[in-house]
């Protein structure tokens, strides 16, 4: 049984099932924020946590993040056991973007999902960029958003229009944000605020094109 974590309108036109990244609970503080904005940007965020995490909260010791494939029927469980009207997007924040990026087109090509939108997406672990994670990702169908800081070390706006990428992947580059999508003021001129609401606001517009024209 899924526990979930509700933000933002019932009536909201849109929904966004998000999964964390492989470190760090659904209510982590970057996830907080970026769910802060998307659901100003008006959409309904609804979050959950994979088993390894949950065990963590319920005091079951430091479990280390499994395989991300060992992760791909958690996610359609998630989904199977949300009850959503409208639109329903999925995704999360780093391995729970790639994760939900597994299972993309097969829950697309049932109509159970119109798309996918990734917080920072782990095109390769840091430091090792040889060891890429895009293969599925070159003839994926499903619409794909992954907002991605231009120095995140898990995949940098100098590596990643290198890669050989499906055209339903649309990647939105936030200058000098970290893997959280943070930049640093000094060098950027940007907030971390203003980084998180440009990137709700572009979910918030892409979401409602994907869903419009499905």
């Amino acid at each position: 049984m899924t526990d979930f974590l509700f933000s933002g309108g019932e009536d909201a036109a849109i929904t966004l099932l998000l999964a964390h990244g492989a470190g760090a609970a659904m209510d982590s503080a970057a996830m907080n924020a970026a769910t802060d904005a998307l659901v100003a940007a008006g959409l309904r965020v609804v979050r959950f946590e994979f088993a390894y995490m949950a065990s963590r909260r319920a005091g079951d010791g430091r479990k280390p993040p499994p395989r991300a494939e060992t992760l791909l029927g958690e996610y359609r469980a998630a989904v199977d056991a949300l009850e959503s009207s409208g639109p329903l997007f999925i995704g999360g924040k780093s391995m729970g973007g790639r994760v939900a990026t597994m299972v993309a087109d097969e829950l697309h090509s049932a109509g159970r999902i119109q798309g996918v939108v990734c917080l920072g997406y782990p095109f390769h672990p840091p430091a090792k960029p040889d060891q890429l994670r895009t293969r599925h990702l070159e003839h994926l169908k499903c619409p794909l958003l992954i907002c991605q800081g231009t120095r995140d070390p898990f995949g940098t706006v100098e590596e990643v229009p290198g890669y050989a990428l499906s055209d339903a992947v649309r990647i939105e580059w936030l200058e000098d944000g970290d893997h959280d999508l943070k930049p640093r003021k000094a060098i950027s001129g940007f907030t971390a605020a203003q980084h998180l609401e440009t990137m709700a606001k572009t979910v918030a517009a892409w979401t409602r094109d994907i869903a419009a024209r499905a």
